[in-house]
């Protein structure tokens, strides 16, 4: 009897043993971010901590290179280790629904509680998939066209609004290695000469689909837009350029014209000392070059008029705990929203404008935020309102190749292998003619599909 007795006792211990751990079990959110740098993984950190705070779900917040994010996404889905939520551009949110990598219907779950009509019809309509929405929208930028406004009027030069005018300023203002007239993006393995290229096409009227829907991109206006980008590289560095180069260049200036997100506004302005502006050195005067440079969003070109945009989303994978990832990603977009913008408020627009109870909320914070490292000030009182009014009444009118046309997850592809980059860049080099470009564009995309 004694002996039956111990047993049960000891059975029911080594139930009880077992059991506390999995009940005292903290639950963890795994949340992969592009957003890599030291300041801003500081303030996701510090947004995590208060999310856990208030929570009790732990946030493990890992920074991954925007560059190998298809990469990392592809290599842990196969592996069945996703992250919970993933911080990333359109570029990849519908493709990877139609991959089995992000759970829409979470998603959709999410705007839906936090309120459709809180967020900007534009990023809503790039997520868009039947049955709800990829994803849940973040934040974005429009893509800008800056230029040295002293040395345009030196010259009697207008504003590099349209080709003709651009071309003609990098024609009159190139005097390497001084400077350069134009700095064009040619690395065939970044994302980002894809995204000056289409930026340049789109203003072009350059699509990604005919009126039939189908996948064309041997026309006469991407003809058009090759020769021009090429006239373009003749007053670009030799080599394989990237934001780095080109942001590096404007920045110690020497160069007249490049194509950058506004996250640039920050280091432009001087007000970080890990990021010298030598035209404020050599003039003596902090601000000189951000004073002296004029910044346009809609490049026109013989057939058309666009600005490239980039709206950034929070995807909930299908490995996801869903209800921890949920509370995750609605905390990012109200309590945690202004603190999250607020890491490069220059180039992180308020896609969420308000709430369901105040429709301007986050308007009004992200113009009240600050910006720069070493010193803060406010984009308006440093740029001006009506810059700040050009760059956030851009949101809802960003234009992109593919997603109106229900291509996203083509678009998906088209990033993550950089196609169009690495046959541009034969083009570029001589290996190709622009008609053999246009059509070998259009196959290899249509390849893709």
């Amino acid at each position: 009897m004694r002996k039956t007795i111990l047993s049960i006792f000891l059975t029911i211990l080594c139930i009880v043993m077992i059991s506390i751990p999995a009940a005292s079990a903290k639950k963890q959110v795994t949340f992969w971010t592009t957003e890599t740098e030291k300041d801003r993984l500081e303030i996701q950190r510090e947004i995590a901590g208060k999310f856990t705070h208030n929570s009790g779900i732990e946030v493990k917040v890992v920074p991954v290179q925007e560059n190998l994010l298809a990469e990392r996404i592809t290599a842990a889905y196969a592996a069945k280790s996703l992250p919970d939520v993933v911080f990333h551009p359109v570029d990849f949110t519908i493709g990877w629904v139609e991959a089995g990598i992000l759970d829409y219907r979470l998603a959709t779950e999410v705007i839906k509680d936090l309120g459709a009509n809180t967020f900007g019809a534009g990023p809503l309509k790039l997520a868009q998939v039947k049955g709800g929405y990829a994803a849940v929208p973040a934040d974005g930028w429009g893509q800008l066209l800056l230029y040295r406004k002293d040395l345009f009027k030196e010259k009697g030069l207008s504003a590099p609004v349209s080709w003709d005018k651009i071309l003609k300023a990098a024609e009159v203002l190139h005097n390497p290695p001084l400077i350069w007239g134009f700095e064009a993006g040619t690395d065939p393995g970044q994302v980002y000469t894809q995204q000056v290229f289409e930026h340049i096409a789109l203003s072009n009227g350059v699509r990604l689909t005919d009126s039939s829907g189908k996948v064309n991109l041997n026309t006469p206006e991407m003809v058009q837009t090759l020769k021009f980008y090429k006239s373009l590289t003749h007053f670009t560095p030799p080599g394989n350029l990237y934001w780095l180069n080109t942001r590096m260049d404007y920045l110690s200036g020497r160069a007249a014209m490049i194509v950058w997100s506004p996250f640039i506004l920050d280091e432009l302005s001087g007000l970080r000392r890990d990021q010298p502006v030598i035209p404020d050195i050599s003039k003596g005067e902090q601000g000189f070059l951000a004073k002296n440079t004029g910044f346009v969003t809609m490049i026109q070109g013989p057939n058309g008029r666009s600005q490239y945009g980039q709206i950034n989303y929070l995807g909930i994978t299908i490995d996801a705990d869903k209800k921890s990832a949920m509370e995750w990603v609605k905390f990012l977009l109200n309590d945690g929203y202004n603190k999250w913008l607020s890491m490069a408020p220059e180039g992180k627009l308020p896609v969420r404008k308000g709430t369901i109870a105040e429709p301007n909320k986050f308007i009004d914070g992200w113009m009240g935020l600050e910006f720069g490292v070493t010193t803060r000030a406010r984009i308006s009182d440093f740029y001006g309102m009506k810059v700040v009014k050009t760059i956030v009444d851009g949101v809802d009118g960003f234009d992109r190749w593919g997603f109106a046309e229900g291509k996203g997850a083509l678009i998906s592809k088209l990033y993550r292998t950089k196609v169009i980059p690495k046959i541009l860049k034969r083009f570029l080099d001589g290996e190709l003619n622009a008609e053999e470009t246009a059509k070998r564009m259009s196959k290899q995309v249509k390849a893709l599909e």
